[in-house]
């Protein structure tokens, strides 16, 4: 069982920053990839960003990109999202999520075994 727990949200001018983490632990935790995803109101959930657990290699939402960085140091078993630059339209539930995927499949969120809880990113105009 892998328990996976969020921190960092909450209340962001447009324009300003915030840093998520997710950690993650358990016996069973040995991920291929861990990625983060959100939800909006009254939206589906959707892809953010992703990172190979073992070589670091990253991918991001279009909408995202030049934005928000992801990382990780897997010595703390710890994931990170540095978002910058925010935006009213990034408000939304940000969920960290691992996989035993890589590659194209990542960015669909059945690719994702074990969730975090949720942490609520909200950014004011």
């Amino acid at each position: 069982q892998v328990q996976l727990v969020e921190s960092g949200g909450g209340l962001v001018q447009a324009g300003g920053s915030l840093r998520l983490s997710c950690a993650a632990s358990g016996r069973t935790f040995s991920p291929v990839a861990m990625g983060w995803l959100r939800m909006a109101p009254g939206k589906e959930r959707q892809f953010v960003a992703a990172i190979n657990w073992g070589t670091g290699i990253t991918v991001y939402a279009d909408s995202v990109k030049g934005r928000f960085t992801i990382s990780r140091v897997r010595a703390k078993n710890t994931m990170y999202l540095q978002m910058n630059s925010l935006r009213t339209e990034d408000t939304a539930v940000y969920y960290c999520a691992t996989t035993h995927s890589w590659g194209a499949v990542v960015y669909r969120d059945q690719e994702y075994d074990s969730w975090g809880q949720g942490t609520q990113v909200t950014v004011t105009s």
